[in-house]
């Protein structure tokens, strides 16, 4: 009866492990819409950044005088590799994981390098620290690394990482925002205006259709809301809250996207922004030793971001072996890799596999078929990206809440009880939410785990890569030192 049921399983369900996984096809489709809608700002972010930031020249992205020609291109550009990445990681690294430009580097790219050397210079770095990555991919060592890990604190980078999409989905509904002394509730210490209402309504909505165990739950949750929110704006007219001169004018007003329906609906992408890279310029502009530090910088972030997030997925899906390791692990890595050059290619900077990739595991895809839905819609949302301003951040970052509840429950693997390794484990789950950074709430639970291990002389429990990891880790975070004693950077 075994042999039978297998020779009915298509080539293409084997090579997804569709059925091994205890998966299904609508639920691979429905995840793959879950986490298409929870990124797709990234089309609409990502240009705001990398197109509106001037080289060292004055000039906007693509030797553009114009701002709003910058944005056009980089949009069309950011949902072209993101569509072809994300497609590439489903088929090959059969996992499901997006992949798209990567926030923070694109703001380390926008205002650190792209000021000191032109457009194609910067985006030629990102090249190069592609390239070094896939080296590492290839010899092995990335995953060895990786391996090298302590299982305990692998759990805490998967729960660091669910804290980190919570506050990621507060903050850009506004629940969270700075303040005084760090950040705040609300505004003024309340939830205040239609926007904050349609987040409430959609993450209760959403937890009781997921306690409930409603299928499509998340997915249901984000358009039950969108469509709340399109009537409100309708009939309230909220507005956005920020401004044109990018200042909140608006406080109670829609955090990014406003929810109405666009008088465009197809609009041609400009696609000239490919192939706009320069890999030996930047060395002439800063010197040899500033950009092996701003490439290092990259490498580390890109390094680390990825294993950590697929780490923390697999075991939110449970989808790692008996020996703890991720299922083509190594496929991951590589498509990872080839992404941060495709970004850097393209001129939307380094591309980087997505932690909101969760919110479509939450919805039940386990395999890379959900990649495959979620690549396809960013290439549609190439050519009909007005209708991906229509949900705003209150009405897909209630998943994100959700998900991040998820993730949290992994730290019931962790001993708190045993110092050595609780509190590394607890500096990587505090650091990753509070400085928005992934590689710093890893940096800081390997760096403080070799420093106790050495204080309380087990230092023979440290494998060598920690050992090397570690040394890169400190060098990562004294990098800004490390300039000014060598009289580089800028």
């Amino acid at each position: 009866m075994a042999v039978q049921q297998d020779a009915q399983v298509s080539g293409f369900d084997r090579w997804f492990s569709l059925t091994a996984r205890g998966s299904t096809y609508g639920r691979e489709i429905r995840g793959g819409f879950v986490t298409f809608f929870t990124m797709a700002y990234i089309v609409v972010l990502n240009p705001l950044i990398i197109g509106t930031a001037k080289d060292v020249n004055g000039m906007f992205i693509g030797e553009n005088s114009d701002p709003v020609v910058a944005i056009a291109m980089v949009a069309a550009a950011t949902a072209l590799v993101a569509g072809l990445l994300t497609i590439l990681m489903g088929a090959i690294g059969r996992f499901p994981i997006a992949v798209a430009a990567g926030l923070g580097l694109n703001g380390f790219v926008a205002f650190t390098l792209a000021p000191q050397m032109t457009w194609a210079d910067a985006m030629g770095l990102v090249v190069i620290e592609g390239i070094i990555i896939l080296l590492l991919v290839l010899t092995g060592f990335r995953s060895a690394v990786f391996t090298a890990v302590p299982e305990q604190l692998k759990y805490a980078i998967g729960v660091g990482i669910g804290l980190f999409i919570a506050i990621i989905g507060l903050v850009d509904a506004g629940v969270v925002r700075p303040g005084v002394p760090l950040i705040s509730f609300g505004l003024f210490g309340s939830l205040r205006g239609w926007p904050m209402f349609i987040f409430v309504f959609g993450l209760l909505l959403t937890i009781i259709l997921l306690v409930r165990k409603v299928r499509g739950a998340i997915l249901i949750g984000i358009l039950v809301t969108a469509v709340v929110a399109i009537i409100v704006e309708a009939v309230a007219n909220v507005g956005p809250r920020t401004g044109p001169d990018g200042s909140e004018a608006n406080p109670v007003g829609w955090s990014l996207n406003v929810p109405k329906i666009p008088d465009q609906v197809i609009g041609v992408p400009d696609l000239s922004l490919l192939g706009q890279f320069n890999l030996l310029g930047s060395w002439q502009a800063i010197g040899v030793i500033a950009t092996i530090l701003a490439i290092f910088s990259l490498m580390l972030s890109d390094f680390f971001d990825t294993m950590g997030t697929a780490f923390g997925l697999a075991t939110e899906a449970d989808l790692l072996d008996d020996k703890g390791q991720i299922p083509h692990f190594q496929s991951i890595l590589v498509v990872d890799s080839v992404s941060a050059i495709a970004g850097g290619a393209a001129s939307t900077s380094t591309n980087t596999s997505y932690i909101e990739s969760a919110a479509g595991i939450g919805e039940g895809a386990r395999t890379g078929i959900a990649s495959l839905v979620t690549g396809a819609l960013f290439l549609i949302a190439m050519f009909f990206s007005p209708l991906v301003t229509i949900i705003p951040h209150e009405a897909a970052t209630p998943a994100l809440v959700v998900v991040g509840f998820l993730m949290m429950t992994q730290i019931r693997h962790i001993n708190f009880l045993d110092y050595q390794i609780g509190i590394p484990a607890f500096l990587t789950i505090i650091l990753m939410p509070f400085t928005y950074s992934i590689t710093v709430g890893i940096g800081a639970g390997f760096v403080s785990w070799v420093i106790i291990k050495i204080f309380t002389g087990r230092i023979r429990d440290v494998n060598w890569l920690m050992w090397v990891v570690s040394i890169a880790f400190a060098i990562y975070f004294l990098v800004d030192p490390i300039q000014t004693v060598l009289g580089v950077g800028g």
